[in-house]
């Protein structure tokens, strides 16, 4: 017990000499250095590395990330990374879709290999009910200016507009996607798009046409088919631009009958709700005062002519 005694006063002194000398160490226990206070120690090995186990431990993690399963495309994971963008992307790309520049790629300057489904989803949904609004706004019009006319809503123009506007912004970028991947002489430094690419450049080109459905509720038919030209220009304009790139080496041939089959589309589009959505007055009331307009002055109209006339 004494010599134990003596053994931890010699111990005692030592580290009482060791402050002494060092007022800024603090003591360890045995077998550890001391390390001085507001100084972080560092472990060093034989072979010269620090912070081996932080290294260690990132790779791991960044193979477990690697090992990780990609989810399959029936799941809901799988479509969730396609809705990811903030509201400053969709404006920008939206910004995109409505200035058209030549040199300024719509896929490379805005979507940079990122495409989304949020922003042509929801232009398509919000295209499709403006069409169909508008479409009966216009018969609301047409009843003030002729009380003639007996407005009814005509819900199956939601149906209608849906199906148009969403067939196209899916089934014709299927084609023309499929059609650059089949054929020959793609620029290898560029490449074709991806299809979710080419969907999200129809149906960002699709914007424009939801401020000019609007317009067209002006009763004055040269400022409605100028409306509507302005916004086919930018909007075709959008899809050529867009598109070039890739058709180019295809020969000036080619790629003019390409994007004119694009441009024509895009066309027939615009041209097809305007004529459908927009009727002054619906069929079931022209028909009747066609008849009764080309008929002689003398000659009697039966009871349900003379009742639709009047009513």
């Amino acid at each position: 017990m004494a010599a134990a005694d003596e053994l931890a006063f010699h111990e005692f002194e030592e580290a009482t000499k060791l402050l002494v000398d060092t007022p800024d160490a603090a003591t360890t226990s045995r077998g550890e250095q001391l390390t001085p206070q507001g100084h972080v120690a560092v472990a060093v090995d034989s072979g010269g590395s620090f912070g081996a186990e932080e290294v260690e431990e990132s790779d791991k993690t960044a193979l477990l990330q690697e090992e990780r399963p990609q989810p399959g495309f029936w799941t809901f994971d799988y479509y969730q990374s396609f809705f990811d963008v903030d509201t400053s992307q969709v404006l920008d790309r939206i910004k995109g879709s409505l200035l058209p520049r030549p040199g300024h790629n719509f896929v490379r300057h805005h979507l940079r290999n990122r495409p989304d489904l949020y922003g042509p989803f929801w232009i398509c949904a919000t295209l499709a009910f403006i069409l169909a609004i508008t479409g009966n706004l216009t018969v609301v019009l047409a009843q003030r200016r002729d009380p003639s006319i007996h407005y009814s809503p005509q819900f199956h123009k939601v149906t209608v507009a849906g199906i148009t506007i969403y067939c196209y912004a899916w089934l014709v970028p299927l084609a023309l996607w499929g059609f650059l991947r089949w054929r020959k002489g793609t620029r290898e430094r560029m490449g074709p798009y991806t299809f979710l690419e080419t969907v999200c450049v129809y149906g960002y080109s699709l914007f424009v046409f939801i401020p000019t459905m609007v317009l067209w509720l002006i009763p004055i038919p040269w400022l409605q088919w100028l409306f509507g030209a302005l916004a086919l220009a930018l909007s075709a304009a959008g899809l050529v631009l867009t598109f070039w790139p890739v058709v180019q080496e295809d020969g000036t041939l080619g790629a003019t009958v390409l994007l004119s089959a694009v441009v024509l589309l895009h066309t027939l589009l615009a041209v097809g709700c305007k004529f459908y959505f927009f009727q002054p007055l619906p069929p079931e009331h022209v028909a009747p005062l066609l008849q009764a307009t080309s008929l002689p002055p003398n000659t009697l109209l039966p009871p349900t002519l003379l009742r639709s006339k009047t009513t």
